[in-house]
């Protein structure tokens, strides 16, 4: 295995936490003591290790994938700094230190991810999401690959359904999956842009972009005001207020706040 060093704290299990929270997530397997995934084909393994982690195996193409799962493109030293001077958020730092934002390392997926995610739990959304990916992605030892955009654009909407979406999320899946919109080239654009690009697509809402923008492009002012779990976390602190003005209080640092405020729900 090769060491993969990262700069600053870092806590594997509690990055990793969101993969276990709400089932064994398919793609993205935790198997004694170390994290699962399949990159070009190929299964990679994560292990914790002093200053960073084994990975097994490594190459320029794994590399920036693990980075990107990882959140390791987070710094998390200013954001402990400022945090420490809010009294809201001042104990947070301690309590998940070395706690990175995992990250959708591609864009469909993270979207197929929102899609199935939308006014269900996280534990139905999981079980949903596995029985697609049981269905339609790759199996490379412990984990699958996720199932390409080209595999869902050819799939008939019926064969969604019958591993549990509803047949409007299924619609908006194959619908994502055929159109012409380059995920990729979002990258290259300023936050309001990219979500008023995905918000054109059918079932592609701003929750839906909020979260592409916080969990995929790691944009730091990403803040998902519309998100149930957030709402009740920011006004167990705040009281009774408008999420999204509290979001801007928070900036530059709202998408590792609403991360670091949603972590109590993924440990006990």
């Amino acid at each position: 295995m090769a060491l993969l060093r990262v700069d600053g704290p870092f806590d594997l299990l509690l990055t990793t936490a969101r993969f276990r929270a709400f089932g064994v997530d398919r793609a993205n397997v935790w198997h004694e003591g170390g994290l699962h995934r399949v990159v070009g084909g190929t299964e990679v393994r994560i292990e914790p290790a002093p200053g960073g982690v084994e990975v097994e195996p490594l190459d320029g193409e794994i590399e920036p994938v693990v980075r990107k799962i990882l959140g390791l493109e987070f710094a998390l030293e200013p954001f402990y700094a400022w945090a420490a001077g809010i009294p809201e958020l001042a104990e947070l730092p301690a309590r998940f230190r070395g706690f990175r934002p995992t990250l959708a390392p591609d864009p469909f997926e993270m979207l197929v991810g929102a899609i199935t995610a939308q006014q269900v739990s996280l534990f139905a959304a999981v079980a949903i999401r596995n029985r697609l990916i049981g269905r339609f992605g790759e199996p490379v030892g412990v984990a699958f690959a996720f199932p390409t955009r080209e595999r869902l654009a050819a799939a008939p909407e019926d064969e969604l359904v019958a591993v549990g979406f509803s047949r409007r999320k299924a619609e908006y899946t194959v619908g994502l999956a055929r159109s012409e919109l380059d995920l990729d080239a979002l990258a290259a654009l300023p936050d309001e842009e990219v979500k008023a690009r995905l918000v054109s697509l059918r079932g592609l809402g701003e929750w839906t972009a909020d979260w592409f923008l916080a969990r995929h492009l790691a944009r730091p002012r990403a803040w998902p005001a519309g998100d149930l779990a957030l709402r009740k976390a920011v006004r167990a602190l705040y009281g009774d207020v408008d999420v999204r003005e509290v979001g801007a209080r928070l900036d530059p640092f709202q998408n590792l706040t609403a991360h670091y405020l949603l972590a109590q729900y993924l440990t006990p």
